[in-house]
Order: C-alpha cells, then sequence, then structure tokens
C-alpha cells in the first residue's frame, strides 16, 4: 500500500470517528453514530494488517482473535449497572498499551520507523506518552475497584477518598522527580533506560495517589477525565510513531473527555483543576455544598400515588438509585399509567445520574422510553 492510499483510509476512518461523536451527541442518532464508530475502527484496522503485510501478520491475527474473544463474552456478560466499571478496565488496556509501545519503541526505534539513535523530538513524544500512559492505567485499575466495591479487600479501593498527611506535596515531588528523569532521558545523545524506566514506574504510582483521594461520588468525573487521559496518551505516541490515526483518534477522545469533564463538574459543584489533581479541595467543596440543602419532605407511598393521580404534569429525575436497583422498567410502567389518565409525562436527566456520563440514558433507552419525553436538566428548567 502506497503512502497516499494509506493517508486516504486513515482519513475516511477520522472521518467515521467525528461522524460517530457527532451521532453519539443525541440519543435518536446514538445507533447510527455507533455504526460510524465500528466503520472507522474496522478501516483503521484493515488499513494497519494491509500496511504491515509483508511483517507477521497471523500474529497480529492471533492477537485480533484472543482479544475479540474475550471482549465478545465480557460485553454479553456484563450487566448494565456494571458498566461504569468495564469503561474503567478498557481505559486502563488503552493505558498500558501506550506504555508498552513507547517501551519497544525505545528499545528498538527502526520496527516503527523511528531513526536510531531516537531524535530528541520522539524522545519527548515518547516520555508524554508514557507519562499519561502509566497514569491512565494505575489511576483506571483503582477507578475499576472503586466502582465494583473491592474497598472491603482493598483499602486503597475504598469508595470513601483515602487520604494521608502531605499527600499533595508527595504527588507534586513525584511529578518533579518525573519531570528531572524526563529532562535526564530527553538530553542523553544515546537512549537511557535507567531514568526511562524509572519515569514509568513513579507515573504508575502518580496515577494511584491521583485517584484515591477522590470519593465514590466523583468516580463520573473521574471516568470521563481518566478517558481523556487515555486519547491524549494515544495521540503522544501517533507523534512518535508518525501514525496519522492515533494521532487524529486521540485527539478526539483526548478532547471530548476533557470537555465532558468540565461539564460534568459543573454540574456537581465541582472545581475541574481540584478533580484533575486527585481531590484537592473537595472536602471544603462538600461541605460549602452541604451548608445549601433543604429540609427534607417524605411522604408515604399512598401520599405519592394521590399526588400523582391528581397531576397534570409529572416530571421523573432518576438517580443512583435507579440505576442500581434497575427500576427503570418499573418507572416506565407507571409512566404509562399516567399517560392513559392523560398526565403529562417527562423524565429530566443530570448529566452524572446513574454511574458514568450517559448511564441513564441508555438505562432509559434500555425501559424504551420514547425519546421525546427525555430532556436534559438545562432544557427542562
Amino acid at each position: 500500500m502506497s503512502a497516499n492510499q494509506l493517508t486516504l483510509w486513515y482519513l475516511v476512518a477520522s472521518i467515521c470517528f467525528i461522524l460517530a461523536l457527532k451521532g453519539l451527541s443525541s440519543p435518536t442518532t446514538a445507533r447510527r453514530g455507533n455504526y460510524f464508530g465500528m466503520a472507522g475502527m474496522a478501516i483503521a484496522v484493515l488499513t494497519t494488517i494491509a500496511v504491515v503485510a509483508r511483517g507477521r501478520v497471523d500474529l497480529i491475527l492471533i492477537a485480533m482473535l484472543i482479544g475479540g474473544t474475550i471482549g465478545a463474552i465480557v460485553a454479553r456478560r456484563v450487566q448494565m449497572t456494571q458498566m461504569p466499571e468495564l469503561v474503567a478496565a478498557m481505559h486502563s488496556l488503552v493505558g498500558m498499551a501506550a506504555v508498552l509501545i513507547a517501551v519497544a519503541a525505545v528499545d528498538h526505534p527502526s520496527a516503527f520507523g523511528v531513526p536510531d539513535p531516537l531524535p530528541r523530538g520522539n524522545k519527548l513524544e515518547l516520555f508524554i506518552g508514557t507519562f499519561v500512559g502509566a497514569i491512565t492505567f494505575s489511576g483506571s485499575v483503582i477507578a475499576f475497584g472503586k466502582l465494583a466495591g473491592l474497598g472491603k479487600h482493598f483499602r486503597l479501593f475504598s469508595s470513601a477518598p483515602v487520604v494521608f498527611p502531605a499527600q499533595h506535596w508527595l504527588n507534586l515531588v513525584l511529578a518533579l522527580v518525573m519531570i528531572g528523569l524526563g529532562a535526564a532521558f530527553f538530553l542523553a545523545d544515546d537512549r537511557l533506560w535507567t531514568p526511562f524506566l524509572a519515569m514509568t514506574a513513579l507515573a504508575f504510582a502518580l496515577g494511584v495517589l491521583i485517584i484515591i483521594p477522590i470519593g465514590g461520588a466523583d468516580m463520573p468525573v473521574v471516568i470521563s477525565m481518566l478517558n481523556s487521559y487515555s486519547g491524549w496518551a494515544a495521540a503522544g505516541i501517533g507523534f512518535s510513531l508518525n501514525n496519522a490515526m492515533l494521532i487524529i483518534a486521540g485527539s478526539l477522545v483526548g478532547s471530548s473527555g476533557a470537555i465532558l469533564s468540565y461539564i460534568m463538574c459543573r454540574a456537581m459543584n465541582r472545581s475541574f483543576i481540584s478533580v484533575i489533581l486527585g481531590g484537592f479541595g473537595a472536602a471544603e467543596g462538600a461541605a460549602a455544598t452541604d451548608a445549601g440543602q433543604k429540609t427534607v419532605r417524605s411522604g408515604s407511598p399512598e401520599d405519592a400515588a394521590f399526588l400523582l393521580a391528581n397531576a397534570g404534569s409529572v416530571i421523573f429525575v432518576p438517580g443512583y438509585g435507579l440505576a442500581v436497583a434497575r427500576a427503570q422498567h418499573a418507572v416506565k410502567e407507571l409512566a404509562q399509567k399516567l399517560l392513559a389518565k392523560g398526565v403529562s409525562v417527562r423524565y429530566a436527566v443530570h448529566p452524572v445520574a446513574g454511574r458514568m456520563p450517559g448511564h441513564m440514558n441508555v438505562l432509559l433507552a434500555e425501559a424504551e422510553v420514547p425519546y421525546d419525553q427525555v430532556f436534559e436538566m438545562e432544557d427542562i428548567n
């Protein structure tokens, strides 16, 4: 395959990814967006196989078969309420893939079309990709453990924030040491394994330290943030390998994840910077939020039934409890009975309702709730 043909097919795949993001922005076009995403990934994979057709294609096909089989089994068995854990696990794999590719590129640059010895520009790109990829891997593992409720077995996975004295100072020191090791790797005339591997190990540790002080309530933001990190890690490796597909796809994932994280932080009254830095100031923010809470008014099921039966318009605001109890079908049945009585029924979905971004929209779609009854908080207010 010529260079022009390679560029053309990668461009087609990139357009499919952009159309996928556009389609996924609305529930009515989400299915079409998924089709575009699958088509783009298929084109990218087949094009890459064609490029290395003279190499060990058999190993690539074996790896694809193993990974595809595992992915199909997991996707069929996972419950909808376990989707956040699945997403966190996939993010960890993306981060580890970036780290392993960077290590292989440092060890044998010519296999990736990179000059040997490594130019300093490529060293910088590999450093960034490895740094972000390692943080993404270990941070995603911690997020997975918190979401899966593994805190009863390992304290690091506790849904409550895990804090200790001078925690943020330790994070700062680790970051500065990693920058110093990266500078040593960057300025060396030949590749130095010691600073590169030491930086990688510290990045794994920093990923753990950044996520453990973040509580379970902020996990949706963390998932989106790690999604963004995985994209930037892929983009960094793409620059090193001069791979346009990795650069474009990684940039799309990184930028969209960052924007989504910012939107969710605003919806949760959290500081975007504090979440990125590992929950710094979370306690103060939570205290400020609690100060504005009002008195909760309770009632019996009979009271609720009376109010619903005599209402002209009802708005359901589903949340975390509905997601865990899988009560979307029961709510749909209640809505149908209200509609039969002439009551107007709508659903107001908070940006972080459920356990991850868009989780509640998926649950309502699973219950076959009409799209025209589902509104974002800004629209329904």
